[in-house]
């Protein structure tokens, strides 16, 4: 299975609020890149968000070593030849770690880009870029006459297929032009946390589309995760965060995502309904999936609640029905992650990069102050007084 954690601005205990929010700066992610190649989870999603993916991705690239980059983009706002020029020269820089998440975004929000199109009319230009991308991606000379992306003698003077592995496309949708596209075109179909029982029913439709294009696609799945020792203890890290989500922040996501055209945040709107019930556990909308987070944050808002046993038994519910990517994260992004990467990680059968380089000679173990104290024979404890540096 694939791990990835999430990679974007706004962080912090509880990212709705001005005061539950930190800055999120380069030192920032640079801790969080470093956290998630040490800890070994697959890669990181860098989502849109406040900082271009391109110069984060690429700003952050020599920080790692092993992790992957899971590119957001948006078709129309550049052009494929320049998507296809950037995605090859950060495939060269990384040894092979990009891979692209096709986002066709609102109408709302791609208008901002400049790009004024209905919903199925954003997905038929999708259709149109990415035929055009894999033309460029096998190291073809184009020339297309086609209604959005016309283009004449088009080719990549980076050696694509022969040093260079054009990057796997990832892509998410709900709609029944989403489904075709991802049937068409792509190599992982993602979704937002929906419960298992109707992830099952979604996985089953797009793999009926794929078929009948002589395709087989994987899956994957975005979730938030509230991890602690007892399922108790999550539950109680849930409440501390259903308690900072008052009507004003609620009612500002309300507005935020009225309205919409995306059918996945129509979905995920339907799992909380825009109520916010006295007791969060009402909206435990299947055993141990939380919706609550959705109150608050457009997108995925939907979370795995429980201890590492629970979590695990959760993450099997989703692999039975064909799942194979979750895209995980948690408040604050670094303490969570280190929490998730701790408790459960070690226990799951993680898909990583061999490291390039060489492990340090303690060979990945673990110390604590009996190891550093009993590995010194000559080692005797002294006592510490009032006002000397203990440590």
């Amino acid at each position: 299975m694939k791990v990835l954690w999430y990679m974007c601005a706004p962080d912090g205990e509880y990212p709705w609020k001005p005061e539950g929010s930190r800055v999120v700066d380069y030192g920032y992610y640079k801790q969080l890149a470093q956290a998630y190649d040490h800890l070994g989870y697959t890669g990181a999603l860098f989502a849109t968000g406040a900082h271009d993916v391109w110069v984060l991705a690429a700003a952050l690239a020599d920080a790692t070593k092993r992790m992957k980059f899971l590119c957001a983009v948006h078709p129309g706002v550049v052009a494929p030849t320049l998507l296809a020029k950037m995605a090859a020269s950060l495939q060269d820089f990384t040894d092979g770690r990009v891979m692209l998440n096709i986002v066709t975004g609102t109408e709302k929000m791609m208008r901002a880009y400049g790009i004024r199109m209905s919903h199925d009319e954003r997905y038929a230009m999708c259709d149109e870029y990415l035929t055009v991308w894999h033309r460029l991606m096998s190291g073809q000379s184009v020339t297309h006459e086609g209604r959005y992306f016309p283009m004449e003698g088009a080719k990549l003077a980076l050696p694509i297929n022969d040093t260079i592995t054009p990057p796997p496309l990832w892509f998410g949708g709900s709609s029944d032009a989403a489904l075709e596209v991802a049937a068409k075109h792509v190599d992982t179909y993602l979704s937002w946390g929906e419960t298992p029982e109707q992830m099952k029913l979604k996985v089953e439709a797009v793999r009926a589309r794929a078929a009948h294009y002589g395709r087989e696609l994987k899956f994957g799945i975005r979730l938030y995760v509230i991890v602690r020792r007892t399922d108790a203890e999550a539950w109680e890290a849930a409440q501390k965060l259903y308690d900072q989500m008052d009507p004003a922040s609620v009612a500002a996501n309300q507005v935020h995502t009225k309205g919409t055209d995306s059918v996945g945040q129509q979905r995920m709107s339907a799992m909380h309904g825009g109520v916010r019930p006295d007791n969060l556990r009402d909206l435990e909308v299947a055993p141990n999936i939380w919706s609550g987070i959705g109150l608050v944050r457009p997108g995925p808002g939907s979370a795995i609640v429980g201890s590492p046993e629970t979590v695990i038994r959760t993450l099997e519910e989703y692999r039975k029905i064909g799942i194979d990517t979750f895209i995980l994260s948690g408040m604050p992004l670094l303490e969570e992650a280190y929490r998730f990467g701790e408790l459960v990680l070690p226990h799951l059968d993680v898909e990583r990069e061999e490291e390039p380089v060489a492990r340090p000679a303690t060979g990945g173990k673990t110390f604590t102050w009996s190891t550093l104290f009993d590995s010194d024979p000559n080692y005797k404890p002294e006592t510490v007084t009032e006002g000397s540096s203990g440590g």
